[in-house]
């Protein structure tokens, strides 16, 4: 890995993320909200719909990195059924650098789905471990493995209202949003977004894949890039709400 922006030389993805420290930028009202994302050249979210087929292994890497630092990890019901995820926080060395860091061991997963159309089998619900949470117009669940409590909401569910809960019923200080696309624009359109992780694959799709960002937006919103990185030919960039 190399970094471009800014000191361009060598580094490494621990040497990166060992002063940053989101938690220590959280609002009164709300979490310090960051949100990552992979991309093609021409801007689509997914192949097939699916992810995981344009992340490198330095993408993964980086993902699974930047886990270490927030308290919690938010996703939309589209992606939880697309990637079927697992426990957040996987590997026993990362959970021991986020307690050396004043963390939990494990990152709460956040899901918004309104409807509750979960894939109840995936890992994330069966393994366990971990805690999850869910913000959802339902008001029961089936039964997991996983701890899992349900967060019901009239209506439509407001990004900015289950920022608000993190922050007042459990204590989260920094959430890093791993999308789906949606749940992205809904971020962005309520000026809700603190920082940007952008990963650019160098693959261009076409066709009717999603775009990364899925929202009628009020307003146009700036981003000022701060960082860049580069590993196996994707580009890492980093951005700040402007």
């Amino acid at each position: 890995m190399r970094r471009l922006i800014p000191d361009p030389g060598p580094t490494d993805l621990e040497s990166e993320l060992e002063a940053y420290r989101p938690f220590d930028e959280a609002k009164d009202d709300r979490p310090f909200v960051a949100v990552n994302m992979v991309t093609t050249l021409d801007g689509r979210a997914a192949v097939s719909g699916n992810t995981k087929a344009l992340g490198s292994n330095a993408d993964t890497e980086h993902l699974l990195g930047l886990r270490t630092r927030f308290d919690a990890v938010l996703i939309g019901g589209g992606t939880m059924r697309a990637e079927r995820y697992g426990r957040i926080i996987s590997r026993p060395e990362y959970r021991r650098r986020r307690e050396a860091a004043g963390l939990e061991g494990d990152a709460l997963a956040v899901i918004i789905s309104g409807d509750l159309d979960l894939p109840f089998d995936a890992p994330l619900f069966t393994n366990g471990e971990g805690r999850v949470l869910i913000f959802s117009r339902k008001k029961s669940l089936p039964e997991t493995e996983t701890p899992v409590e349900l967060v019901t909401i009239d209506g439509l569910i407001d990004s900015a209202e289950v920022l608000a809960h993190l922050r007042r019923n459990e204590g989260v200080r920094a959430v890093l949003c791993e999308g789906g696309p949606r749940v992205f624009g809904q971020l962005v359109a309520g000026d809700l977004v603190d920082e940007l992780f952008l990963t650019m694959t160098p693959v261009a799709t076409g066709g009717d894949a999603t775009h990364i960002l899925e929202a009628n937006l009020p307003r146009e919103a700036r981003f000022e890039l701060t960082g860049l990185l580069e590993a196996d030919g994707d580009l890492f960039t980093r951005y700040r709400r402007a």
